[in-house]
């Protein structure tokens, strides 16, 4: 038998995923303050457009590449917060393509087609569906993971080295997106070596081999940071990108109580992988023995989610793709005996895919809600910068203000977890920005869901009822703001 190709994209289930993309994705679209992460991501791309660097100008630990993403969207002819949300739309297809392909190694093909809609489907449900890193960097690291299990369901395959070469480096393009994907790199790299050692590889050939595949998954990285080293800012480059995280706490109650809630969420496919093989009998695909390597995939991405330990809902982005694939010889059944877990994993996956959505928009507002707070400070900000203390970093994007500091993610500064991970003392920053005399501030009068900084807070307070005045309150869904402006003298 001949090795599965990748192929052409199936246009059958191209015509059933993108309509089932857009209308899954229907109420989140057009939103401008949907989810914090990607709004700054958006204004890391607009200040892109005008000259900024990342990590010099805007701080962040994630990689340039992700950034770079979201400055492409500027360079398409839409409103920017549709243009990146239709590429991310874009990439949740091609990468259900991906999935549909990897599954239809041990499934048939409609259950591989289902797979792949499977994914579409519960990326919702993790907030994993515009424009979270784990929706871009999850087709490359998919491809890598079909190149890699076709190339070892072939003993002694000729191109093994060259499929292992680009493998890696998709795995490289993926960990300039999020640096996390080196847990699944270092697994499925593993996963190459043994390949190679089975062969009967020497071990120079073995160590020479691994060394390329190694440069080749790290030269995307190493080039971004020989470019910032080259314009002299190596230091503000390595302390973003891998020193920062050493800094950052975390709430371990708040942890795990994520962790329980999602460890709940994800029981149908629990009961699919684990109950559901010794209950139906056996789905053949093209591959069926490439299932142990499927599987060890799926621990390794499942074991750079736990490793972490904050446990975020769409940290679980990069574990959905496993799942589907592996997920699938329970889909499609002829047998109607044999249909429930399928029903469990599609009913409760769409229960989440409009329950989650719908409370967000409940929660943060809708677009018209963030319209009129950005008209409402951009009246009042006469020239001057704007400092959105707590809120939506979205309002320097929508106001075209000035930031005041580096730290315009609000919880860089607000947040007790980040404060020994920002490479400068957070009162100290918090300070130097309210001495510009920012003509807008932006507090926070509902609960916030981190632990905050009590030092930036209070003196935030001080100054604002030392030289601000309240002029008015907004309301962003569930959330209220009090918008403070410098008294006139």
């Amino acid at each position: 038998m001949r090795p599965p190709r990748l192929g052409r994209p199936n246009f059958a289930s191209l015509t059933l995923y993108l309509p089932a993309a857009f209308l899954l994705r229907l109420i989140m679209l057009g939103k401008p303050a949907f989810q914090s992460d990607e709004q700054f991501y958006l204004l890391v791309g607009q200040r892109m457009v005008h000259g900024a660097l990342p990590f010099v100008d805007l701080w962040d630990r994630k990689p340039w590449g992700l950034f770079a993403i979201f400055r492409a969207a500027y360079a398409l002819p839409f409103d920017p917060v549709l243009s990146y949300q239709v590429l991310g739309l874009v990439f949740s297809v091609l990468t259900a393509l991906v999935i549909e392909r990897l599954a239809r190694l041990i499934a048939p093909p409609r259950a591989a087609r289902m797979a792949g809609l499977l994914y579409l489907l519960w990326q919702p449900v993790f907030n994993v569906a515009l424009g979270q890193s784990p929706v871009f960097y999850n087709l490359p690291v998919a491809l890598a993971a079909l190149l890699v299990v076709e190339v070892r369901a072939r003993p002694r395959h000729p191109a093994l080295a060259r499929r292992g070469l680009q493998a890696m480096l998709l795995l490289g393009l993926a960990m300039q997106i999020k640096y996390t994907v080196l847990f699944e790199g270092l697994g499925l790299g593993l996963m190459l070596l043994a390949r190679g050692r089975a062969d009967g590889w020497p071990p120079g050939r073995l160590a020479a081999t691994g060394c390329a595949w190694i440069c080749a998954a790290l030269a995307p990285t190493a080039v971004v940071m020989l470019a910032y080293v080259l314009a002299g800012h190596g230091n503000a480059f390595v302390q973003a990108n891998f020193l920062s995280i050493l800094g950052r706490s975390s709430d371990l109650r708040e942890g795990l109580v994520r962790l329980a809630k999602e460890s709940l969420a994800l029981m149908p496919f629990a009961l699919a992988l684990f109950i559901a093989p010794g209950r139906l009998t056996p789905s053949r695909g093209e591959r069926p023995a490439v299932l142990s390597d499927l599987r060890l995939w799926g621990l390794v991405a499942g074991a750079g989610f736990l490793l972490f330990g904050t446990w975020y809902d769409h940290y679980l982005g990069p574990v959905l793709i496993p799942l589907c694939v592996l997920a699938a010889p329970v889909l499609a059944r002829g047998d109607p005996g044999e249909r429930w877990y399928e029903r469990l994993l599609l009913g409760v996956g769409l229960l989440g895919a409009v329950a989650v959505p719908a409370a967000q928009v409940i929660e943060r507002g809708t677009a018209a809600e963030f319209s009129l707070a950005s008209r409402t400070v951009a009246r009042e900000l006469h020239g001057r910068c704007l400092l959105v203390y707590e809120g939506d970093s979205a309002l320097y994007r929508t106001t075209n203000a000035c930031v005041p500091t580096r730290f315009a993610f609000p919880s860089h500064l607000n947040a007790m977890n980040e404060a020994g991970a920002l490479g400068v003392d957070a009162v100290a920053e918090t300070r130097r920005a309210l001495a510009s005399r920012p003509g807008v501030v932006v507090m926070a009068e509902t609960g916030r869901p981190n632990r905050p900084n009590m030092a930036t807070r209070t003196l935030v307070r001080a100054v604002l009822h030392a030289h601000y005045e309240r002029y008015a309150v907004v309301t962003l869904g569930q959330r209220k703001f009090g918008l403070w402006r410098l008294k006139v003298r």
